[in-house]
């Protein structure tokens, strides 16, 4: 009997570009193909190693002369709340959450424009059309759900389902959620959504039994990375492997 090998990731490298989280630096990334029936694998072993997901591509920072991107998970189990979390928590409670496949839809669409052209309108994701925010959604070979927060319509409304006010797309994984992309109505500043929504995938770990939240990457010098710390305890990934954080 012969064995035919076991096909293997093939692994690429980009050419540098301008960094986009510190000013000066330039960025590389290692890449590679989450497709076919071992995606869901691949992606929970390469994002346990530091990968992150877009598409159907895992990629990594392998920039020459900067290790400032951070791999970042919460310990789910763990985790409690501040006293200001909890408010955030608290001001939220209208809300209503329903998560379903991967499917993008035009409602999506618009709150992720508004957002985009409010929160980043120069970022290399500002001219995205439907069809670019249909293939981010949809392009995927692993557990990927999306997650709609919607206000509580009141009961005896006419409506069947409330205003759509966030939206998280998540993968699911053998031991975390990893929050893909969020995004969210940039003019409910009172809400802290982006707060929310990471204490709401909390909660949604622990019920599931998934011990992590993996929040990517935090980069050290990057004011708008900084919120990502203050969920604990968390682990970093560094040269020994995840090290506690408090």
């Amino acid at each position: 009997m012969t064995h035919q090998p076991q096909q293997s990731p093939q692994f690429f490298l980009t050419a540098p570009s301008s960094c986009p989280y510190l000013e000066g630096q330039y960025e590389r990334k290692v890449f590679t193909h989450l497709v076919g029936d071992k995606a869901n694998e691949l992606n929970d072993l390469l994002t346990q190693g530091g990968f992150r997901r877009s598409q159907n591509i895992a990629y990594r920072p392998a920039c020459e002369t900067c290790r400032a991107c951070v791999s970042v998970r919460i310990l789910a189990n763990e985790f409690a709340m501040t006293r200001s979390m909890r408010r955030v928590w608290n001001r939220n409670t209208d809300l209503v959450s329903h998560s379903h496949k991967a499917e993008p839809s035009t409602e999506q669409y618009s709150l992720f424009r508004t957002y985009l052209d409010a929160r980043h309108r120069k970022g290399g994701m500002s001219d995205m059309s439907v069809l670019d925010y249909a293939m981010m959604v949809e392009d995927t070979h692993v557990d990927t759900q999306i997650i709609e927060y919607r206000r509580r319509e009141p009961i005896g409304s006419q409506k069947s389902e409330g205003e759509l006010i966030a939206v998280a797309l998540t993968d699911v994984m053998s031991d975390g959620l990893s929050m893909v992309y969020s995004f969210f109505d940039p003019a409910l500043t009172e809400r802290s959504l982006g707060t929310f929504l990471i204490l709401d995938h909390i909660q949604r770990a622990v019920r599931l039994g998934l011990p992590h939240v993996y929040l990517g990457y935090w980069v050290d010098g990057s004011q708008k990375m900084q919120y990502k710390i203050r969920f604990k305890p968390q682990e970093h990934l560094g040269p020994k492997g995840w090290e506690r954080r408090e």
